[in-house]
């Protein structure tokens, strides 16, 4: 069992019978005496994917959710699925697009991942803290005045998204982008 105040982001525990993972986490200390430290949660539901702000007092308990994770690399999707190879067994896993959220934009063959399952059923996956994208198009380096390689410009990658890159990067490059925040880290 854990506290309120004991979670962490990306941990998987049961709110009012359900599963839920939790996203962010606020403790509002108190300003007056005799007033409970207050934790609000963003959680994010395992299952469906709907996310949603609750408050709770420090003291309540969570049990941790029954989930397990194995190990496989990304193989393909379709309209509706993805589909992943089980390195244990080499069987593969389909999970839904719906339920994977943003990480599905984030999925290049042979990826290694983790798919997490919650009573046997495959439902999300934890990815690597980044990934290799190519850009396939930005706008050339900017040639205007100033110290080289200052500012930033928008880049579509190979998967469609969107991120902010320095001057010097070119179409055709392989950036490093991290799965959590969507932000450019480097030059692969």
């Amino acid at each position: 069992m854990l506290y309120a105040n004991e979670l962490k982001r990306k941990q998987i525990v049961m709110v009012e019978g359900e599963p839920y993972q939790v996203v962010d986490v606020f403790i509002a200390l108190p300003s007056a005496r005799g007033a409970s430290t207050m934790v609000r949660l963003r959680l994010r539901h395992f299952l469906n994917g709907s996310v949603q702000d609750k408050t709770f007092k420090a003291a309540e308990k969570f049990a941790e959710a029954d989930v397990d994770s194995i190990d496989a690399h990304f193989l393909y999707r379709d309209n509706e699925f993805c589909y992943f190879m089980e390195q244990a067994m080499y069987e593969t896993v389909s999970i839904a697009q719906a339920l994977l959220g943003d990480a599905a934009m984030y999925l290049s063959e042979n990826l290694a991942v983790k798919i997490l399952r919650y009573q046997g059923t495959p439902v999300s996956l934890e990815l690597p803290t980044y990934v290799l994208l190519e850009v396939a198009e930005t706008e050339p380096p900017a040639q205007h005045a100033g110290s080289a390689g200052s500012g930033t410009k928008q880049a579509t990658l190979a998967n469609g998204c969107t991120v902010k890159v320095p001057q010097y990067v070119t179409a055709g490059d392989v950036v490093r982008v991290n799965t959590e925040t969507g932000e450019f880290l480097g030059r692969a």
